[in-house]
């Protein structure tokens, strides 16, 4: 996925009303810019940390500026959410994942379940059965390696982990995809102290049937790619 153009760095003053942050830019201009990212942004969102923004350039806007990039601890992390629901389509139809290769179609936000949509939809081509996949942006590392969700309590993601089993007993694939917008971990586990409800939810998703994958991506300050697969615990060390 390419990134906006042309992005100019900056440093962030605060991040606050969740869509809102200030930032400083290099050249001595000060800003707000918009923060595609309605979750805590626990250890992301870090005052001082070296930001990088798109200039829209557009008077019209009410905001110049949307935030695209954070550097922590030396890792370049995209702080948009949706940009899984980018980056997942592209890398199924290069073969990147190869647990959801064999499709012929891909269809996004499919109605299903009890008034819920479905992220992507994969029928046709050798495989037989239908394939659901839910997408999760992760952001969160606190321990070197381990990339955790959520950053907060999310009964909305619970509610799709229960939809998603719905799914896999009437016989069709449901998957489960962490896409972790950093590339500083090889690890993935569900955050069980900042929601507890969802990591139960997780292992009784994963008992149902349901198939967990989590991937992370290698960033750059013009694009984003799905890179590889990591180890998924759904029991702490």
């Amino acid at each position: 996925m390419r990134l906006p153009a042309p992005l100019v760095k900056g440093r962030l003053k605060k991040r606050y009303k969740r869509f809102l942050a200030d930032v400083i830019l290099e050249d001595g201009r000060e800003g707000t810019a918009h923060c595609a990212n309605p979750g805590s942004m626990l250890g992301v969102a870090v005052e001082g940390a070296p930001v990088w923004v798109h200039e829209h350039g557009d008077p019209k806007r009410k905001l110049a500026f949307s935030w695209e990039l954070v550097e922590v601890d030396r890792t370049l992390i995209p702080v948009n959410t949706t940009n899984p629901n980018k980056i997942v389509p592209e890398a199924v139809e290069r073969g990147v994942i190869p647990e959801l290769s064999g499709y012929g179609d891909i269809a996004r936000e499919v109605k299903y379940g009890q008034s819920s949509r479905i992220d992507l939809l994969l029928t046709g081509g050798r495989r037989k059965k239908p394939c659901y996949v839910e997408i999760k942006n992760v952001h969160l590392r606190r321990r070197p390696g381990l990339a955790e969700f959520p950053d907060s309590v999310t009964k909305r993601g619970a509610k799709h982990l229960e939809e998603l089993s719905g799914v896999a007993a009437q016989g069709d694939r449901a998957v489960m995809l962490f896409v972790v917008q950093r590339g500083d971990c090889a690890r993935f586990a569900p955050a069980a102290d900042l929601d507890p409800a969802y990591a139960e939810a997780l292992k009784r998703a994963a008992s149902a049937g349901v198939e967990l994958l989590c991937y992370d991506c290698e960033i750059t300050t013009s694009e984003i790619v799905l890179r590889k697969a990591l180890e998924i615990e759904l029991e702490p060390r």
